[in-house]
């Protein structure tokens, strides 16, 4: 296992309590960053979380598809870790299993809300103090889906695709100081995003991964302590595939 010293480096890591998010919040603890974890629920904590030192952790519910709620949170983390040096975007939600043209468009607008407006306004929050300091790292947890379209899962590749296309327009915007805005496009993970779908649905996207498995979310974890460590400093505005042989671009 690769590690990063992330000593006096503060890290927000949204849908933190759970799934990629917990698992990237752990990584970037032990690597010693002091660790915000934003999330709905930040009352199911997965064990990891838990076993992270109080004083590398804080707890901030927050919905981040809501300004106001996404700006507390924000005021909350610097009054108590004092900047903010990298953001994960990893809270999101699937939305149901529906062809398109029986999509209910109060689920497609609930789905583009979350995934899409919820990344923008965690970016928006965190970048004019990275641009002051001149440094920061942002992650974006896109998906696979955003590249290929998944079939009765429009909403939610429409949303990762707009993600994967907002991480590109930020990283051009930001590339004149040291701030890398990239993001990963992950096959399925077994996450509690998997309880929105059906089993149908689930066989099929493992059909679909030539590794024959789904990744885990130490996996996309490792990629990600990479991708917001001091080390990523040229690239930017880029794709990372964790699809296991299925993106064909």
């Amino acid at each position: 296992m690769n590690s990063y010293d992330y000593s006096d480096v503060v890290a927000v890591v949204t849908g933190g309590a759970n799934g990629i998010g917990a698992a990237v919040a752990e990584r970037m603890a032990k690597s010693g960053a002091r660790v915000a974890i934003w999330d709905m629920d930040v009352g199911a904590l997965e064990a990891k979380i838990v076993a992270i030192p109080e004083a590398q952790r804080m707890l901030v519910q927050v919905d981040v598809s809501d300004e106001n709620s996404v700006e507390a949170a924000m005021g909350q983390t610097e009054k108590a870790f004092g900047k903010v040096d990298i953001l994960v975007n990893s809270a999101g939600i699937a939305g149901p299993t529906s062809a398109l043209v029986e999509y209910p468009l109060d689920k497609w607008r609930q789905v583009q809300k979350v995934n899409v407006e919820g990344t923008l306004l965690c970016c928006k929050a965190v970048t004019p103090g990275m641009m002051a300091r001149n440094y920061g790292r942002i992650v974006n947890v896109a998906s696979i889906a955003g590249k290929e379209g998944n079939p009765n899962a429009s909403a939610y590749s429409a949303s990762k695709a707009a993600v994967i296309a907002m991480t590109k327009s930020l990283g051009k915007e930001l590339a004149g100081h040291d701030i890398a805005v990239n993001c990963v496009t992950p096959a399925t993970a077994k996450t509690r995003i998997l309880d929105q779908v059906s089993q149908e649905f689930i066989d099929f996207m493992l059909s679909k991964i030539p590794r024959g498995r789904f990744v885990s979310v130490d996996e996309i974890a490792s990629m990600i302590l990479w991708m917001a460590s001091a080390e990523n400093s040229f690239t930017t505005g880029a794709a990372f595939d964790l699809s296991g042989g299925r993106a064909t671009y």
